[in-house]
């Protein structure tokens, strides 16, 4: 009985189970529909969204296109409008510089241009000067060679000294002649006097006019040979040699005494005179074997000159002439020289002046080239659309 009871109990239990079983699973299939609704319709949901969202961007997107679009032909034109005005500015400021360099190049050239001019005309007259000088230099050497060509005519001439100076009237034409011929080679006319009358009444051959303190010079030109052609003639053994020694000295001494006493008259002439002897073999003579006859003449101051000694003098005599010319016009050379120092200095003032306007110059043209540079840059730069934020 309880066995009967227990299986009916069970049988109850397990429909029981079932029923709840059922329940359970229409409730699971109720619920499973419902979360496949529910899905569907919120798949539904995201779609439209998803939609909205794509139609909304597509929205933004035409309008950022436009927005940019716009943008865009905004910077555009304001690019074209700066573009427009930095030429312009740079076209008005490459015409200021072009009219200022135009300036400073004719400032420039006209400057030069009297710089050149200035130069040309110290050089001109430098050029003047030295033409003049040489041309000078040109006549006196033509009037030594004449000089010379007469002398070497008058020495093809002169054959033999003793055919010539037969007598005393020719050894005197002959010593005159040669005398005058090498003054007036050397000295000017004014600085001489031939056949010269003295106070005394005697006649100098020539009269020097030599500055104080030496004042006025006698030469004279004669001169004793009689004796001296009779000692050359005699042979080294023969005895009469020494007579005619003796006296050719004794004429010489005699000679030198003469002109002592009639051509030294201080203070009308110098102190002292010049016996001129036309043959250098004379002169060698005395000077060679007969040195009493040279202190005798010292003694008298009667110098004695052959032609190449007194050409020696006659040089000398020039040089003291021209001395006291120049210190008689000491003054106006000196006042020239001043001149010229003062137009030197004001020339190199000048000079100085003028070369600081040119590196003035030249600084201004350097600084306009870097600057022209610049503008040559930021134009490649404008080209190159690499335009930059200008910080300064």
């Amino acid at each position: 009985m309880c066995l009967v009871i227990c299986i009916s109990k069970t049988n109850k239990n397990a429909t029981s189970n079932l029923e709840i079983q059922k329940m359970i699973d229409d409730i699971r299939l109720s619920m499973m529909n419902q979360s496949h609704e529910q899905y569907l319709s919120l798949e539904q949901r995201l779609n439209q969204q998803q939609t909205n969202l794509l139609q909304e961007q597509y929205k933004n997107q035409e309008i950022n296109h436009k927005q940019q679009l716009e943008l865009l032909d905004m910077l555009t034109r304001h690019h074209a409008e700066h573009r427009s005005e930095l030429a312009k500015a740079v076209s008005q400021h490459g015409e200021v510089v072009a009219k200022q360099l135009n300036q400073l190049t004719q400032v420039t050239e006209s400057r030069l241009d009297k710089l050149s001019q200035r130069v040309n005309d110290k050089l001109s007259e430098g050029f003047e000067n030295t033409v003049k000088t040489f041309g000078d230099i040109l006549k006196r050497l033509a009037l030594i060679d004449e000089a010379q060509k007469k002398i070497s005519e008058l020495s093809t001439n002169v054959v033999s000294l003793q055919n010539v100076l037969t007598d005393k009237k020719s050894r005197g034409t002959f010593g005159e002649v040669q005398l005058y011929t090498l003054v007036a080679n050397v000295l000017a006319p004014n600085q001489y006097s031939k056949q010269a009358k003295l106070a005394n009444g005697r006649i100098a051959d020539c009269l020097l006019n030599l500055p104080e303190p030496t004042g006025k010079l006698v030469i004279d030109s004669k001169f004793p040979l009689e004796n001296y052609q009779r000692m050359t003639q005699c042979e080294p053994s023969d005895l009469e040699i020494k007579k005619f020694t003796a006296a050719f000295k004794q004429d010489i001494k005699k000679h030198i005494s003469d002109i002592a006493e009639r051509y030294i008259l201080p203070p009308e002439t110098s102190d002292c005179a010049i016996l001129f002897l036309p043959a250098e073999a004379i002169f060698a003579e005395i000077h060679a074997y007969h040195q009493d006859v040279v202190e005798f003449a010292w003694q008298k101051k009667v110098w004695l000159t052959s032609p190449s000694t007194l050409m020696a003098v006659l040089t000398t005599a020039k040089a003291v002439l021209k001395d006291e010319a120049t210190k008689e016009q000491v003054h106006l050379i000196q006042e020239h020289l001043n001149k010229l120092g003062n137009d030197f200095a004001r020339f190199q003032s000048r000079f100085d002046q003028l070369a600081r306007h040119i590196d003035q110059a030249a600084t201004d043209v350097k600084q306009i080239h870097t600057s022209a540079a610049k503008i040559t840059n930021r134009f490649q730069a404008i080209e190159q659309v690499k335009l930059e934020e200008q910080g300064s």
